[in-house]
């Protein structure tokens, strides 16, 4: 974070204003972009299992390793009003041991493999998995079956890993980032899954091991589950391990399909954190999910405006303005459902003027379609992380487990670089018109009460 801006500096602003718009002028001019290439997915080897269960093996790269992931369909969005975390509780657990090996014998398993085990839990996946030495990819497939299938769940590890998550939960509510992504998550999803990001501390203490049991018999199971082996390994063995471990698993529930009503009720949160010298600021509004034929048109309107480091509001109040250090927007998912939000850290004097020139910048493109060539860098921008993106193993197993759990089908990636291309600046206004409607927005500040509540007097009024 920019430290605060010197009273000297601000009577120099007009000065420096221009130094740093001589600077980007500078900056501004950059060497002809070339021409992007096509990318090419490497392909793609699916089985599905008779117990529904999915298998997806791709070759990959030189270097004689493989990533292997299961992932299932199953998080947070299978806890009830009173279990939040419970999904992080038991795939923690789920490390400790199956009905065959310990906790020690796991780790020393994977080890010996070149790699480690990590499990974990989100909104909509959960994860089992890790990279090993490619010539040991089938070893790793039956010990991620064995996890999977037969976890110990010991009673006597819970209290070590509640402990765990209530450091966890601490930390969390000590940083003024993730108090405002609760609120945010909170005010946009109400009472639904994605929006109770935290237990209570009481709550996680209280989880028995019966109910973690119950929560891995209720969900983990072939029907949510898709194997995804990524590297450099036998192909044969290892679909034949795959075949072996984990066609006698159960196939348990469908995954569940839980859609959320998100809020477009204009609302502003304060969130007293006296003495900040800081701000943490988000404000977004729910846009349509992966599934929309919008949403790749909605990707470059957000890279263009706040997603990039040369964006139009990073420019704006980190560059010229010098508001904050690190401003950004997104658009994040969940199952079918997306929304975009633009976060910063400012300074805590200029959170209103912040805010102003956030809205500003929605604004401008709202009434002025870019120009080509900004648009042309952004989009060029866009289709190099995304290369980037699909340069790693692991890089390919986020890419297609996205793909697959959304339902977008092989040529989402196949043509991803070819969209993006073909996004005009019409579009990328209309996505602002359409979408950006700040009547709609959920604004949340973290922030000293008492300097930054007169601020936000002009954003609590819905226009």
């Amino acid at each position: 974070m920019k430290n605060i801006i010197s009273a000297a500096v601000i009577l120099l602003g007009a000065a420096a204003t221009v130094s740093a718009q001589q600077t980007l002028t500078t900056r501004e001019a950059p060497p002809p972009l070339g021409t992007p290439k096509a990318f090419h997915i490497p392909p793609r080897h699916d089985i599905t299992l008779a117990n529904g269960m999915k298998v997806t093996l791709v070759q990959f790269g030189k270097i004689p390793k493989a990533s292997i992931y299961l992932e299932l369909r199953t998080g947070h969005i299978d806890e009830a009003a009173t279990q939040t975390w419970l999904a992080d509780v038991t795939t923690d657990l789920m490390r400790e041991g199956t009905t065959t090996r310990s906790a020690t014998q796991i780790a020393d398993d994977v080890a010996g493999m070149g790699g480690e085990l990590t499990t974990s839990a989100s909104d909509d996946m959960s994860q089992i998995g890790g990279a090993v030495l490619g010539e040991r990819a089938a070893d790793m497939v039956k010990l991620v079956a064995d996890v999977a299938q037969h976890p110990l769940l010991p009673e006597s590890e819970l209290a070590r890993i509640k402990a765990n998550e209530a450091r966890n939960l601490a930390i969390a509510l000590s940083q003024p980032q993730p108090v405002a992504q609760e609120a945010y998550a909170r005010q946009v999803y109400g009472d639904h899954p994605y929006g109770r990001a935290f237990p209570t501390a009481a709550m996680l203490n209280g989880y028995t091991i019966a109910q973690v049991r119950d929560f891995y018999a209720r969900n983990f199971g072939a029907a949510r589950a898709h194997l995804y082996v990524v590297g450099v390994f036998d192909p044969a063995s290892v679909e034949r391990a795959a075949r072996d471990a984990f066609s006698g698993w159960r196939a348990g529930a469908r995954p569940t399909v839980h859609p959320p009503t998100p809020s477009t009720k204009r609302t502003v949160t304060l969130i007293d954190r006296p003495g900040s010298v800081q701000s943490t600021l988000i404000l977004g509004v729910p846009v349509p999910g992966p599934t929309s034929a919008d949403y790749i048109q909605l990707n470059v309107m957000d890279a263009l405006l706040g997603g990039t480091f040369g964006s139009r509001i990073t420019t704006n109040i980190r560059e010229q303005k010098g508001y904050t250090y690190s401003p950004y927007s997104y658009v994040s998912t969940h199952y079918h459902d997306a929304n975009w939000a633009e976060q910063a850290d400012v300074t805590t004097a200029v959170t209103g003027a912040s805010l102003k020139e956030i809205f500003g910048e929605i604004a401008r493109l709202q009434s002025a379609a870019p120009g080509e060539p900004e648009l042309s860098g952004i989009k060029n921008n866009m289709i190099g992380l995304f290369t980037l993106r699909n340069a790693s193993r692991g890089g390919i197993v986020n890419q297609l487990s996205f793909v697959d759990e959304q339902g977008l089908g092989n040529s989402y990636l196949a043509d991803y670089v070819k969209h993006v291309l073909a996004v005009t600046p019409a579009e990328v206004q209309h996505m602002a018109q359409t979408y950006l409607k700040p009547e709609h927005m959920t604004l949340v500040v973290v922030g000293d009460r008492k300097t930054v509540d007169p601020q936000l007097a002009p954003y609590r009024v819905n226009k």
